[in-house]
C-alpha cells in the first residue's frame, strides 16, 4: 500500500515539473498572439480614422463599419454574413413562406453569382433560370468583384418591375440574357397530386410550413385514390430545393422514419456537436418511397436524401446534390442587425460528411433537355402514322369480348399517360416505373 501511495505521489510530482515546465512558453505564446490581436485591431482602427479624414468624398462611418464586418465574415466561406436589420427581417419572412423578389437561391463561386435552384413558379423559374448557372451581370452591370449581398441587393427591386440578367450556361456556347419582372414570391413547401397510382409529393422549400403541408396532402391523395392499398408508393421530389430550416428537414425525414439517426452536428467544440433520432411512425405506412435529387437540391434536402438513402427506406433517383454540408446559427446582434455563422458541419446516419460532394444517387439518371426542333418535327410525323383501325371497311377483332377490348383500351390510355410524362418529365416518370416495378415484384396486380 505504502509503494501505491509512493508511486502516485512521485507520479503527481512529475507531472507539476513537466507542467511548470511546458506551461511557461505556452503563456508567452498567448501573450505574443494577443499583442499581435490588439496591434491588428489598432491598425483597423488607424484605416478607419484616415478614411474617415482624408477620403476623397465623405463616408458614411456605419456603412463603412458594417462593410468590414461583412467583409471578415464573408472571408470565411460564402455562406457566412453579416445582416443588416433589414436583411435580418427579410430572412424571416422568407421561412414564413412569403417575400418579394426573382425567386432563386443563389451563392458565389469564382466571383459570380451561381444559381443553386430556381423556386418552383417564380419569375425566375418561368423565364428559364435553371440551377447551375451563372449569373455575370444585371442590367448589363457585371457582378464580378461584388460580395453576394451587393449582387442580391442589384436584383433586388419594386414588384412589378423589369430586370435583365446576363447567364452563362453550361452547353451554351455564347452567354444569354433573360428578362424577369419582379413579383411577390408566395412559396408552397410541399405540392401533392398522383401520377398513376403513385403520390408526388413535390417539395421546392423547407420553410415553417413544409412538415405539415407534406403531413396534409398525403393524407388528403391517399384518402382521394381510395385508400394506402390503390397507392403504388411515394415519390418525394427534392428537386432544385435550395434548403431552409434544418428543424423541418429533420421532421420531414422523420415522417417516413420508424427508428434510427437522422443527422448529427458536429462544430469546433466536440462538446457541442448535436445528434437527431428518428421517433415511431411512419406516414406512409411502410409504402416503398423514390427521392429525386439533382444540383439544385441543397442542405436541408440533402439531408432527408442522406437520411432515406442510409437507413434504406428509399431509392434516391436523379445526378448528385449541390454538396452543402454546413449548418449556419442566425445569431441577433445589437441594432436588430444578425450575424450568419457557419457553426457545423452535419453528417448523414453512416457518418459520411457531404459538404462539397454531395448525396450521389442510387441510380444517375439525367434529365435530357428538349430539342424543340425534333419535338416539332416528330408531332408533324406522327400525325401520318395510321394503323390497320384506321382503314375504311378493315375487319373487326373477333376474339375478344367488348369487356376485354375496353380493358386493352383502358391500358393502353395509361400507356400513352406513361409516354407523355416521360417525355415532359424524364426523371419523375422513371421514378414512377421503379415503384411499379417493386409492385409486381411483390406480387400485387
Amino acid at each position: 500500500m505504502k509503494k501505491f501511495l509512493m508511486a502516485a505521489a512521485a507520479g503527481s510530482l512529475a507531472g507539476v515539473i513537466v507542467t511548470t515546465q511546458v506551461a511557461a512558453p505556452l503563456l508567452a505564446q498567448e501573450a505574443t498572439r494577443n499583442t499581435n490581436v490588439y496591434e491588428q485591431l489598432d491598425l483597423f482602427g488607424d484605416i478607419f480614422e484616415r478614411i474617415r479624414a482624408q477620403y476623397v468624398e465623405e463616408v458614411n462611418e456605419a456603412d463603412l463599419i458594417e462593410a468590414a464586418i461583412n467583409g471578415m465574415l464573408t472571408s470565411l466561406d460564402p455562406h457566412s454574413s453579416y445582416l443588416s436589420p433589414e436583411d435580418a427581417e427579410d430572412m424571416q419572412v422568407q421561412t414564413r413562406g412569403e417575400f418579394g423578389g426573382l425567386g432563386i437561391e443563389v451563392t458565389q463561386e469564382d466571383g459570380f453569382v451561381k444559381v443553386v435552384s430556381p423556386i418552383d413558379g417564380t419569375p425566375a423559374d418561368n423565364a428559364g433560370v435553371e440551377a447551375g448557372d451563372f449569373i455575370t451581370h444585371v442590367n448589363s452591370e457585371s457582378v464580378l468583384g461584388l460580395t453576394l449581398d451587393e449582387a442580391v441587393e442589384m436584383m433586388r427591386g419594386p414588384v412589378g418591375s423589369e430586370i435583365i440578367i446576363t447567364v452563362v450556361r453550361e452547353g451554351e456556347a455564347e452567354p444569354f440574357d433573360l428578362s424577369i419582372i419582379r413579383d411577390t414570391i408566395k412559396l408552397t413547401a410541399v405540392r401533392a397530386r398522383t401520377e398513376q397510382q403513385t403520390v408526388v409529393l413535390r417539395v421546392t422549400t423547407f420553410n415553417d410550413q413544409t412538415y405539415q403541408n407534406l403531413a396534409d396532402g398525403l393524407s388528403e391523395q391517399i384518402e382521394e385514390a381510395g385508400g394506402s392499398d390503390a397507392v403504388n408508393g411515394i415519390v418525394l421530389d427534392l428537386r432544385n430545393n435550395p434548403g431552409g430550416l434544418l428543424t423541418q428537414a429533420i421532421k420531414v425525414s422523420d415522417a417516413f422514419l420508424e427508428k434510427g439517426e437522422i443527422v448529427s452536428t458536429r462544430g469546433r467544440n466536440p462538446a457541442d456537436g448535436d445528434r437527431f433520432n428518428a421517433t415511431p411512425g411512419d406516414l406512409a405506412m411502410g409504402k416503398p418511397m423514390v427521392v429525386l435529387i439533382n444540383g439544385g437540391s441543397a442542405s436541408a434536402s440533402e439531408i432527408v436524401a442522406g437520411a432515406l438513402q442510409d437507413h434504406h427506406r428509399a431509392i434516391v433517383v436523379g445526378t448528385k446534390s449541390f454538396g452543402k454540408g454546413s449548418v449556419q446559427t442566425v445569431m441577433p446582434l445589437r441594432g436588430d442587425g444578425a450575424m450568419r455563422l457557419t457553426t457545423a458541419r452535419y453528417y448523414t446516419p453512416s457518418g459520411r460528411s457531404i459538404q462539397a460532394l454531395g448525396v450521389s444517387p442510387d441510380i444517375l439518371v439525367a434529365q435530357p433537355r428538349r430539342d424543340r426542333s425534333v419535338d416539332e418535327s416528330e408531332e408533324e410525323t406522327n400525325v401520318l402514322i395510321r394503323s390497320e383501325a384506321d382503314l375504311r371497311g378493315s375487319l373487326d377483332n373477333d376474339s375478344l369480348t367488348e369487356d376485354e377490348i375496353r380493358q386493352i383500351e383502358e391500358d393502353r390510355a395509361r400507356a400513352e399517360e406513361v409516354a407523355k410524362l416521360r417525355e415532359e418529365d424524364y426523371q419523375l416518370a422513371y421514378a414512377i416505373d421503379i415503384l411499379k416495378g417493386l409492385k409486381t415484384l411483390n406480387g400485387a396486380k
